[in-house]
């Protein structure tokens, strides 16, 4: 990756890590704010699912924004408004009135990822967005980690600090876009396909993108109201919720290396049965403060894995020329996902106790299984029909002649080739058409007519028509 691309991807990845600080732990402050009002679980479900609907319908509309004034004005504009909303939230403590603002919140950040997601897209050619994407995730993961240490210390300032503090860095994230960049990239538009139209070509990464929008959705809302609940404090919520994010951090790329060699339906399956194993571990074990650390590590680690695992496998499956497309369709399903989590999961709190948030992650995996293994079973992944074998390749007008043992038994018959047969006969072995071939190793010979010698200038223009390859012998 060269100095110049790398200089061009730091503005985004430094505006997207100063502003998910404060927006990794704005949730969990919310939803500690909303319980220690005496709001219920239900309310506390819906301001959340605000949030979600909120990028759902950014996903769908952000674009056109986006192609109409840059991608830096852009940015300053979304980052502007989450820093507007988050301070208002700090001077109006109403669950009415966070629903909307939180719904605006929610527009603005997905705009904010749609910039810098696009920034690094085009950026890059396609050999190096692999790398540009994997930064982009350790720069959020790593954010999300900071903020949430941070929950502590903004919490114990009392009364709006901790929304003066997330809004103050929203509006700082601005600065690397506005002043680092002397050119920004160009993009075209790309619709997203329909939501029908991607649960044809791809069930399995539909429902592994709804899936992982309800479960992440889970714990950024309503895992800190279970930790409060159970006895933990303001900072120690703060720090278990760094466990999750970090958990996400570390494990992310192993899972995703993981995915690449083997079936990613499988791997699906794997990691849907890891996510309702640790969900029966934390509901059935004597819980100890470590323990309860330990395993929602790994819960982050299999819950934060599951949207990429099936993204990759989406795009297995994607037709040619489909991919952003595809891409940004399943971005919509999985903030749909989101939008619904809190709103569902919250009535099981409601009515099986605090327990029921880990009710929920264990049937949600459990039921990601049975549909991963429906659609392997109906659709497995293809496999070769012959193991692969590498073939030299042939020239446009080339012919190969590959000798079978009939062949070198024909030649010694007719007396053609006396010591044929003394050649390796595991690999092909070519009388030459044109030129002696070496004498100690097989070879393989191609005939260029278009650069072949006439009768009469044959002598001199052999050393033209031939060139020796040490890897197929003579090429015409």
């Amino acid at each position: 990756m060269s100095r110049q691309l790398l200089a061009m991807a730091l503005a985004p990845l430094l505006g997207l890590f100063i502003l998910g600080i404060g927006n990794g732990f704005l949730a969990t402050v919310i939803t500690l704010r909303l319980d220690a009002a005496g709001e219920s679980p239900m309310v506390i479900g819906w301001v959340s699912s605000a949030y979600f609907i909120g990028l759902a319908l950014g996903a769908m509309l952000n674009d056109r924004l986006l192609l109409r004034i840059g991608h830096i004005r852009a940015y300053g504009s979304f980052a502007s408004l989450v820093a507007v909303t988050v301070l208002l939230q700090g001077l109006v403590a109403e669950p009415w009135a966070w629903f909307g603002l939180r719904l605006i919140g929610g527009w603005a950040t997905v705009g904010v990822y749609l910039v810098i997601e696009s920034w690094l897209l085009t950026a890059g050619e396609a050999k190096v967005r692999g790398r540009l994407l994997a930064l982009y995730m350790i720069s959020l993961y790593a954010a999300g980690v900071l903020g949430q240490l941070l929950l502590g210390l903004t919490e114990a300032m009392g009364g709006s600090a901790s929304f003066i503090v997330i809004g103050m860095l929203a509006s700082l994230s601005v600065l690397p876009m506005a002043m680092i960049p002397r050119v920004s990239p160009l993009i075209d538009k790309a619709e997203p396909l329909s939501p029908l139209r991607l649960i044809t070509l791809t069930p399995t990464g539909v429902m592994g993108s709804f899936g992982s929008g309800l479960a992440v959705a889970a714990v950024y809302t309503l895992l800190p109201l279970y930790l409060q609940r159970v006895g933990f404090t303001v900072d120690r919520v703060g720090q278990m919720m760094a466990v999750v994010v970090l958990g996400a951090l570390l494990l992310q790329y192993p899972v995703g290396r993981w995915s690449d060699r083997h079936d990613r339906q499988m791997v699906l399956i794997l990691i849907g049965g890891f996510c309702t194993a640790i969900s029966v571990a934390v509901l059935l074990l004597p819980m100890t403060s470590w323990l309860l650390a330990g395993l929602l590590f790994l819960l982050g680690g299999g819950v934060f894995s599951l949207y990429p695992v099936a993204v990759g496998h989406a795009a297995d499956r994607a037709p040619a020329g489909a991919l952003v497309r595809m891409s940004q369709g399943l971005l919509l399903i999985n903030a749909i996902g989101s939008a619904l989590s809190p709103s569902l999961v919250s009535p099981l709190m409601v009515v099986m106790g605090d327990a029921g948030l880990f009710w929920a992650f264990g049937g949600l995996g459990l039921f990601l299984v049975g549909f991963f293994a429906w659609r392997r079973s109906v659709r497995p992944a293809p496999v070769p029909v012959a193991p692969f074998a590498p073939t030299t390749p042939m020239s446009s007008v080339g012919a190969e002649l590959v000798v079978t043992e009939e062949l070198v038994q024909g030649a010694i018959e007719h007396e053609h080739v006396e010591d044929l047969s003394a050649a390796v006969p595991e690999v092909a072995v070519v009388e030459p058409l044109v030129g002696p071939p070496p004498a100690d190793e097989p070879h393989i010979v191609y005939y260029d007519e278009a650069a072949a010698p006439s009768s009469d200038d044959g002598a001199d223009r052999e050393g033209e028509t031939l060139t020796e390859s040490p890897q197929s012998g003579y090429h015409g």
